[in-house]
């Protein structure tokens, strides 16, 4: 049997570890308790040769007691010890996780707080997380701190609480703003920061934990929006649309010549990051009013594609609506920074070949449909008939991974 003990956010209870013949553990956890002196202690780095050494114990049935930060089943060690020797042989004794003592220190429920590990992880997904959801637990670790989150998160509103050395004499929290965060020093003793939006912190009451269930509908009526003249994408667009960005949580998806926003709220909504770039300033105001209507976060840049593009960040998915002679260059800048995938929607016939080409040349195995559709409408006398939307020609490139395996990464 090998008892897993959480520690960190206070000290261990003593008699888990009595009569242990193997301790395993960080080192601050090793130095934070009194180990029986027949004990072999080793101290955790690789994990591999640890676990070879645990079961080498297990079959002469000795015991072996393992040290771990909180709730080792979060985010923690127990899966790990489950997938090598099977849950059965663990006895597993959390304490408080420290993403639970954090939010207990601010006096903040976290029932419907997003958590993310940057631990030994890409920071991306949990810069992406911070930037749509207004309360989240990033868990932190070399090269992925409260610095380098503070410094992506500048251009957004948002509260980061960085807790540090949780359960120890030295506990310190700490609320900054990002940019605060963003030149200071934290040391390694940090344990998790949450990031805020905190005029919407406080949440509503939840039945189900962990982030907002995805919307009932997509697709969104164009009257649900609001737009300039009918100049707004089309629902029949916009569904197959989302379903080639496929935007999900952890995402940055871009939307380029956006106009109203339909696109970059709908991938909002559906748990994305959202860049949306707009060149006109009556079309900026559009998508920050839209955003607000329908309760997401979308960072509105005011200015022209592609010029408007170099700062941002690599989106993992780009959709390119609008048109002119300088679209194909606007695609291929796009599909030069896209992760996964690019779709372009255009009504110039001629536009076509240019931005296929501009995607294939990009590495992208490329598709595309012309659109034309129908609706439903009333005519005098109680009848019906069918009124026809402008054709819309959709094209849409999916990186192929092997060849551009750089940028997929």
């Amino acid at each position: 049997m090998i008892t897993v003990v959480g520690t960190g956010t206070g000290a261990p209870p003593q008699e888990c570890l009595a009569g242990a013949e193997l301790v395993v553990g960080g080192r601050r956890h090793l130095d934070a308790v009194r180990l029986p002196e027949a004990a072999e202690r080793i101290v955790l780095g690789p994990l591999a040769p640890a676990l070879d050494t645990m079961a080498e114990y297990l079959e002469k049935e000795r015991r072996v007691v393992v040290l771990a930060s909180g709730d080792p089943g979060f985010f923690g060690i127990v899966r790990v010890l489950a997938e090598r020797f099977g849950p059965a042989a663990l006895d597993v004794r959390p304490q408080v996780s420290s993403v639970a003592a954090a939010f207990a220190r601010v006096g903040l429920s976290w029932d419907d707080a997003v958590v993310v590990s940057a631990h030994g992880r890409d920071l991306r997904t949990a810069v992406n997380v911070c930037r749509a959801r207004p309360k989240v637990a990033v868990l932190t670790g070399p090269g992925a701190g409260p610095a380098e989150l503070g410094a992506a998160l500048t251009a957004h509103t948002r509260v980061l609480v960085v807790a540090s050395a949780l359960g120890t004499d030295d506990e310190r929290v700490e609320r900054v703003t990002p940019a605060e965060a963003a030149v200071r020093d934290w040391g390694t003793a940090v344990s998790v920061v949450l990031c805020l939006d905190e005029s919407r912190a406080l949440g509503a009451v939840r039945t189900v934990a962990g982030p907002a269930a995805p919307p009932v509908r997509w697709a969104l009526e164009e009257g649900e929006f609001t737009h300039r003249d009918s100049m707004i994408t089309k629902f029949e667009v916009r569904a197959l649309a989302l379903a080639r960005l496929g935007p999900r949580l952890g995402d940055l998806v871009w939307d380029v010549g956006a106009g109203s926003g339909s696109v970059a709220v709908e991938c909002a909504r559906l748990g994305a990051a959202v860049v949306a770039v707009e060149k006109t300033p009556d079309g900026v105001e559009r998508i920050r009013a839209n955003a607000a209507a329908h309760e997401v976060d979308v960072r509105v840049v005011h200015g022209s594609a592609p010029d408007a593009l170099a700062e941002l960040d690599d989106p993992d998915a780009v959709f390119v609506g609008g048109g002119g002679r300088e679209l194909p260059d606007i695609v291929a800048v796009c599909a030069r920074r896209a992760r996964r995938s690019v779709v372009v929607a255009m009504a110039a016939l001629d536009r076509v070949p240019a931005v296929r080409a501009a995607l294939t040349d990009a590495g992208f195995d490329c598709d595309g449909v012309l659109l034309q559709s129908s609706r439903l409408a009333p005519l005098p006398g109680d009848v019906t008939r069918l009124a026809a939307t402008n054709p819309v020609f959709l094209l849409w490139g999916a990186r192929n991974p092997v060849s551009h395996e750089g940028v997929a990464q």
